[in-house]
């Protein structure tokens, strides 16, 4: 690994360890979720309503994220917004429903990993369109909204540089008393 890298990983890790627990987690399952579908279900869900809402991201998943990843267009003109911001939206509304992304900058940092670095200046117009979403409780709307800087949402420069640090779920290990 060179030095850029390096430094990049250490920096993409602090800004995960900042997240809330809940937020690790689920974008840790979101992961797994999207490398193994269903077949996740066994190491996250820890009861029958987690292992529907695995069941049913992982449906969503295996629609969504082929065609958003197609879809990113080269430019951000208006006419390439048809493709990609419908299913963006609507995949960024189920995981935003979920109730444990609480801030742009944990959804951020999951998308980045689900679709790549291409998706970045996308992410904040559907970050904001799917928490506008009535199906959203109005405290979770207003929440999401406060997560998100004018900066963020306007930012003038998008990094074309893929991410380096992917989470992964670690089983708890029992601990050996000598």
């Amino acid at each position: 690994m060179v030095p850029n890298q390096a430094t990049q990983m250490l920096s993409e890790m602090k800004d995960f360890a900042a997240f809330a627990p809940a937020e690790q987690r689920y974008i840790a399952r979101s992961m797994d979720v999207a490398a193994r579908g269903v077949d996740a279900t066994d190491p996250w869900a820890r009861n029958s309503a987690e292992a529907a809402s695995i069941e049913a991201q992982s449906r969503l998943y295996r629609t969504l994220l082929e065609l958003i990843r197609t879809s990113v267009p080269d430019d951000i003109g208006i006419d390439a917004t048809a493709e990609i911001i419908g299913p963006l939206i609507t995949m960024t509304a189920f995981d935003l429903g979920e109730g444990k992304i609480e801030r742009f900058a944990a959804y951020r940092f999951l998308y980045e990993r689900l679709l790549g670095p291409s998706v970045r200046s996308w992410l904040p117009s559907a970050f904001l369109a799917a928490a506008a979403l009535p199906c959203l409780h109005p405290e979770i709307r207003k929440t999401l909204f406060g997560s998100i800087t004018a900066s963020e949402a306007a930012a003038v420069g998008w990094s074309n540089t893929n991410p380096t640090f992917i989470p992964e779920w670690v089983e708890d290990v029992e601990a050996m008393v000598s």
